[in-house]
């Protein structure tokens, strides 16, 4: 009885043990599990024996942010990603200073090219761009994401203001120039057909034409406006001339309509900063980029005029033009006249997340993004590799698309632009080859009646055919010797 009673206390103890060991662990598991996630530790790599790599990283959306306890971003899907094929754990921290990595007056690097080389961290994953001064002191992989250097703009500041002559913006300069000549063109084959066609003048010495020069003017241009103008045609060969021009002219207007609707519509008619060299020479908006940020080196070392000038500007604004963060100039950009010059990829994005920013055309200084190790790294080649082969499966570029969608939604992203000669190109040719048909066909409307005339009067069809030609078009000389030939040839 004494065994059993004590047997039974030993189980009883023994589950309390357990019980109480099994809450410890259950109240140790959720913190483990926090730290976990907010440092970004993969899941896929808990295993043991895996080694793990301190990371360090920046927050600038969309490639590191905070959601919660944990971190997201293109460039925390692209760790786990090679963490996923170099099978390694890792540890992210964001770098303390928040700065990219730049070269401080006694020597020494800032950011996360600092942390790197103080070997806090075995490497950087974030918009780090590869420069030849950080290369000296880091290694760089296979650059993840090309960019290079643009300039953001609020689009109400960027807009220039409608000129007296704003009706003529649908179509570029030699747009219009071509659309004269075509007139003209038209205009004078249509005076010259119905001058030619018997069916349209059969009796030039007793009749009157009805298309001269300038009632063939007034012709083509009652069909510009889409309004019926006399004389109506009768020969078929001005027929044709008169309806290829109706055509043309249709399609025109349609072109007109479409583009000019679009211009005031979308708002975004040419923007007068469409290059660096645009943007000195404004005196309304104030421009600045990142303090200590490899752009800002970039136009301090570069021996590029226009570049020298820009440098020099910020340099002697300094304090008031350099911002400390990427989310400052956006913010910056929105609500005062100020440009921020930056990485082309950022800008984008920020045009994509806010409509009412664009960035201009030009850009300058291609350069790309890659991950910092130390030197003689054995992670460098590894890493190298890697991202050439998510680039080569698309993986890279579903990232790009995934985290850069644009939230304007219901606006184009192609800039409006006016109407070359190139993209009207068919429609010249159109017209041109119905001017060509129209002529022919007045020729062979001659020629028949020539053949007609020529048999009834005994004549020699080439002579009758100069003749009536000659009589059409007034030349009288011509005409003259004509007649004089024809005579000799009848006696």
């Amino acid at each position: 009885m004494d065994k059993s009673l004590h047997f039974t206390i030993c189980v009883l103890t023994a589950l309390l043990l357990l019980r109480e060991s099994s809450q410890a662990g259950e109240e140790k598991d959720p913190e483990v599990s926090s730290i976990s996630a907010l440092q970004g530790t993969d899941p896929r790599g808990t295993g043991e024996g895996l080694p793990t790599l301190t990371v360090t990283t920046i927050l600038e959306d969309p490639y590191v942010m905070v959601r919660g306890a944990e971190l997201e971003g293109y460039c925390m899907e692209l760790l786990a990603a090679l963490a996923g094929m170099l099978r390694f754990q890792y540890r992210v921290r964001v770098v303390g200073d928040g700065q990219y990595g730049a070269v401080a007056a006694g020597g020494n690097w800032s950011g996360m090219i600092g942390e790197i080389l103080r070997r806090e961290a075995d490497i950087a994953v974030a918009p780090l761009t590869v420069t030849s001064a950080r290369e000296e002191v880091v290694s760089f992989t296979t650059p993840f994401l090309q960019t290079g250097i643009g300039i953001l703009l609020r689009k109400d500041t960027a807009s220039q203001d409608m000129s007296f002559f704003h009706f003529l913006s649908p179509f570029s300069k030699e747009t219009w120039t071509a659309l004269l000549f075509a007139y003209l063109l038209t205009c004078f084959c249509l005076f010259l057909v119905a001058r030619l066609s018997p069916c349209e003048w059969n009796e030039p010495k007793n009749e009157e034409n009805h298309f001269t020069f300038l009632n063939s003017l007034w012709f083509g241009a009652g069909a510009l406006a889409l309004q019926g103008a006399s004389p109506r045609p009768q020969a078929l060969s001005v027929r044709v001339i008169a309806v290829v021009w109706w055509l043309f002219t249709l399609a025109l207007l349609a072109a007109y309509i479409a583009n000019f609707t679009a211009l005031l519509s979308s708002g975004s008619e040419q923007l007068p900063i469409q290059t660096f060299e645009d943007l000195v020479k404004q005196r309304n908006l104030e421009f600045g980029t990142l303090e200590g940020s490899s752009t800002f080196y970039y136009f301090k070392n570069s021996k590029n005029p226009i570049h020298q000038m820009i440098y020099e500007y910020m340099e002697k604004r300094r304090e008031h033009v350099l911002v400390k963060t990427y989310q400052e100039a956006v913010q910056r950009v929105m609500d005062s006249n100020y440009a921020f010059i930056g990485e082309s990829i950022s800008q984008d994005l920020a045009a994509a997340r806010h409509c009412n920013l664009i960035r201009a055309p030009e850009v300058i200084g291609a350069r790309g993004f890659g991950i910092a190790t130390t030197q003689a790294s054995p992670w460098t080649k590894p890493l190298s590799i890697a991202v050439l082969k998510l680039r080569e499966a698309g993986d890279l570029d579903y990232l790009r698309n995934k985290w850069w969608e644009s939230s304007c939604l219901r606006q184009s992203r192609e800039r409006w632009g006016p109407l070359e000669p190139p993209a009207l190109g068919g429609l010249f040719l159109t017209l041109g080859i119905g001017l060509a048909l129209g002529i022919l066909a007045a020729l062979a409307e001659l020629s028949s009646s020539s053949r007609r005339a020529a048999a009834h009067a005994k004549k020699s069809c080439c002579s009758v055919f100069t003749e009536e030609i000659c009589t059409r078009l007034r030349i009288k000389g011509a005409a003259r010797q004509s007649q004089d030939t024809s005579g000799k040839a009848n006696a």
